[in-house]
């Protein structure tokens, strides 16, 4: 076997996690990704704390029919970057995706291509991968985000898969903080002329005008007002254990902070996509109400998994509530 690293990126559970750290949402859209700067950066920590050349990271992502988008085309092009594409199902899940995965460590692993691979995922479904590699002799190493909160130490890592590996290393804030940049909501002059330019009166100012969808710049200039009319004061503490304290109590009180953050997750991914979208998004969103569009929902179950943990996501009532709150958001500024 040769004595060199092979690095394996699911890139939904890597993007995921380092938009989460700067934009507060797993919204692709909600910020850029520094791919050439992120890969350097894994590539050399696994060269420092290794000591090891590196054979390749393999990059998997999911696309429509499994074609090469631009961005795919330009990862693929950074040295030393093999990109495998899933595709993308009608209801928007990723699929194929862990089965490349999978394949190609054990298939590396029985070449004996690399001796230590290094893993960016947090899939369960992996697990029985990793055990295969590591009979084949190779070294797994989990290489995630650090999250103090979490008992493993990471964030968004199965339980399963982590007692599965050899070790589990995290990579620098530093590093994440380089390679991704938040979006800025709106421009505030180009979106006070775009809300200009929407509200300008008619060839015939005596019409009354038809009700319709409002741009994305004046959602944009609502959303700015029902923010600055929030009171700037800090609420007291409402939910507590503490028997001389109005609220909920005990068990209730940890059930009502669940939905309190769930309400608060589904307001911040309706801010975010408002912020990046267009008139017509808006309008055929508006048109399928109540139902969400799978990158959306996807989204709001990604960022509560983020704070919440799995499998307190899986919980109905906890959906509900996120996508209530998702609707309530946009309802207020509409």
């Amino acid at each position: 076997m040769m004595n060199q690293t092979a690095i394996f990126v699911d890139a939904g559970f890597l993007l995921s996690l380092g938009g989460h750290r700067v934009a507060g949402t797993t919204l692709r859209s909600a910020f850029t990704t520094h791919y050439e700067s992120l890969v350097r950066g894994i590539v050399q920590m696994v060269k420092k704390n290794t000591g090891l050349n590196n054979l390749r990271v393999y990059w998997y992502d999911a696309s429509k029919d499994g074609l090469f988008t631009e961005q795919h085309k330009r990862i693929g092009l950074i040295p030393g970057v093999k990109v495998r594409l899933g595709r993308i199902s009608y209801n928007g899940e990723q699929k194929g995706v862990d089965l490349r995965l999978a394949l190609d460590l054990v298939g590396v692993a029985r070449h004996g291509s690399a001796s230590v691979a290094y893993l960016v995922s947090g899939d369960d479904d992996l697990a029985e991968a990793v055990e295969e590699a590591q009979d084949l002799g190779m070294k797994v190493v989990l290489l995630g985000l650090q999250k103090d909160q979490s008992r493993l130490g990471v964030a968004s890592v199965a339980e399963h898969l982590a007692l599965t590996a050899d070790a589990i290393e995290v990579m620098p804030d530093s590093m994440i903080d380089s390679s991704f940049t938040r979006i800025i909501d709106w421009d505030k002059d180009n979106c006070d002329k775009t809300a200009l330019v929407a509200g300008a009166p008619t060839a015939k100012p005596s019409a009354v005008a038809k009700p319709g969808i409002p741009t994305p710049a004046l959602l944009a200039q609502k959303a700015q007002v029902l923010r600055s009319a929030e009171p700037t004061t800090q609420a007291e503490v409402v939910y507590s254990s503490d028997s001389e304290r109005s609220g909920f109590h005990g068990h209730a009180a940890y059930e009502q902070k669940e939905l309190t953050a769930a309400e608060e997750i589904g307001a911040k991914v309706a801010q975010s996509w408002l912020a990046s979208t267009t008139q017509s998004e808006v309008v055929e969103l508006v048109a399928d109400k109540p139902q969400l569009p799978p990158e959306i929902d996807r989204t709001l179950l990604k960022d509560c998994a983020q704070v919440l943990g799995e499998w307190k996501t899986d919980q109905q009532t906890i959906r509900r509530t996120l996508r209530g709150a998702f609707w309530d958001y946009l309802d207020q500024i509409m």
